[in-house]
C-alpha cells in the first residue's frame, strides 16, 4: 500500500481504561468477511509497519476483515510510551478485539504481538467475544520477554539503575533510545506464560528466524513446548532476523494466515 492511500484512512478512536488512566487508541478497521485478521504489533512499533501494511493489502484484495490498532504510546495512540505496561496493553487489546471483531478471526502477532496474542485467546477462553479464534500467527513470538529476554539478560548496573531510579534507557538499533521502567518489568511478572501449559483453543503457526538477534530461536522453540501438541507448527527460518520483513518473510506470514481460512 502506498504512502498515499494509507494517509487518505485516518483512523477511528476509541477511550480504553477508566478516569485518569484512559488512553486514546487509534484503530484501523477494515471491513470484509471472515474470517477476519486482527494485528498486535510489536514493542516500540506501530501498525504502519511492513507487515502490517501487507497484511492489510492482503486483506483488501481478498475482501477479508482486517482490524490493526497502536498501543498506547504507540503510533497515532494517545499516552506516553514510558507509562506502558502489558497489562495495559493487553486492555488496549482485548478491548479493541471485542468491539471491532465479529466472528471467527485469524490473530497476527510480532514479537510482543505474539505474547499479546496468547494473553488475549487466555482472556478469551475466561470470558468468549462474539468473535472466535480461528487461529494464531506468530512472527518471533516473545512471550515473558520482560523477564526471560530482558530482566535476566541485564547486567547489575541496569538492573540498579531500573531499581532505583525506576527507568533506564535502553540503546536501539532501530533508532533512538527507549524506556525500559521499573513498573513495565514488575507487571510482566504477572502475565508469564512459559512456567506452564499454555491453553488457547485454536491452530498456532509460528515463524522464527534463526539469526534473531532480540528473541533468540530457542524462546521460540521452548514456547511451542508449553502449547498443545495438535496443529502447532513452528517454521525456521535459518537466514531470518528478527523482523522477518524481506518479501520472502512476508510470504511466509501471509500463507500461514491463508493457512487458517
Amino acid at each position: 500500500m502506498n504512502p498515499a492511500a494509507e494517509n487518505a484512512d485516518p483512523p477511528v478512536f476509541i477511550t480504553v481504561g477508566p478516569g485518569e488512566s484512559s488512553r486514546r487508541i487509534a484503530v484501523r478497521a477494515r471491513p470484509g468477511h471472515p474470517p477476519g485478521l486482527f494485528w498486535l504489533g510489536g514493542f516500540n512499533s506501530d501498525m504502519k509497519g511492513t507487515k502490517a501494511l501487507a497484511l492489510d493489502a492482503w486483506a483488501a484484495g481478498r475482501g477479508r476483515a482486517c482490524v490493526r490498532f497502536d498501543y498506547s504510546g504507540h503510533g497515532e495512540s494517545g499516552g506516553r510510551f514510558v507509562d506502558g505496561t502489558i497489562s495495559r496493553w493487553l486492555e488496549e487489546s482485548v478491548a479493541v478485539f471485542r468491539q471491532f471483531c465479529r466472528g471467527p478471526q485469524v490473530v497476527v502477532g510480532s514479537s510482543m504481538g505474539g505474547w499479546m496474542a496468547l494473553l488475549l485467546a487466555r482472556a478469551l477462553l475466561d470470558e468468549p467475544a462474539e468473535a472466535t479464534l480461528a487461529g494464531l500467527v506468530l512472527i518471533a513470538p516473545a512471550p515473558d520477554f520482560t523477564e526471560e529476554l530482558m530482566w535476566k539478560g541485564f547486567s547489575p548496573a541496569v538492573r540498579t539503575e531500573i531499581e532505583t531510579n525506576g527507568v533506564w534507557m535502553r540503546p536501539s538499533e532501530y533508532g533512538e533510545p527507549y524506556p525500559i521502567t521499573r513498573a513495565l518489568i514488575e507487571d510482566g511478572r504477572h502475565h508469564l506464560l512459559l512456567g506452564g501449559a499454555i491453553k488457547i483453543g485454536c491452530p498456532v503457526r509460528i515463524l522464527q528466524g534463526a539469526q534473531d538477534p532480540d528473541v533468540p530461536w530457542q524462546h521460540a522453540f521452548a514456547l511451542t513446548h508449553r502449547l498443545p501438541a495438535e496443529d502447532v507448527v513452528l517454521t525456521m527460518i535459518q537466514d531470518g532476523d528478527h523482523r522477518l520483513s524481506r518479501p520472502q518473510d512476508i510470504a511466509r506470514m501471509l500463507a500461514a494466515v491463508g493457512e487458517m481460512g
